[in-house]
């Protein structure tokens, strides 16, 4: 059975950092799309960033462009995001998700083609 865990989240400072990491049991992430979502108090579910399967290829939201970083550590079987400065409208429940049902090195945008999602963990950015 696939299962995906996050971890990392926390309380932090306005201008602070975090890293988060999704791991998986059951499977290797190497073969598949992995995003990073986020779903705030009162809001509808926000895309963050995704990588592909190589890795080569990457994509942000626009509100966190410069500011995180996904990456992947086959060796570790763990995707990241790391997160430098932290704002307060950052704070969310951060999720990943994995695919592979699509051909090529991609990764996608919509949150509707992830089929594997792990339980969240909450980020709360405050002074």
């Amino acid at each position: 059975q696939l299962q995906l865990v996050e971890s990392g989240g926390g309380l932090v400072q306005p201008g602070g950092s975090l890293r988060l990491s999704c791991g998986a049991s059951g499977f290797s992430l190497d073969y598949y799309a992995i995003g990073w979502f986020r779903r705030a108090p009162g809001k509808e579910r926000e895309r963050v960033s995704c990588i592909s399967t190589s890795g080569g290829s990457t994509n942000y939201a626009g509100s966190v462009k410069g500011r995180f970083t996904i990456s992947r550590d086959t060796a570790k079987n763990t995707v990241y995001l790391q997160m430098n400065g932290l704002k307060p409208e950052d704070t969310a429940i951060y999720y990943c998700a994995a695919d592979n049902s699509r051909l090529g090195d991609v990764c996608y945008d919509n949150w509707l083609e992830y089929a594997y999602w792990g339980q969240g963990t909450q980020v709360t950015v405050s002074s």
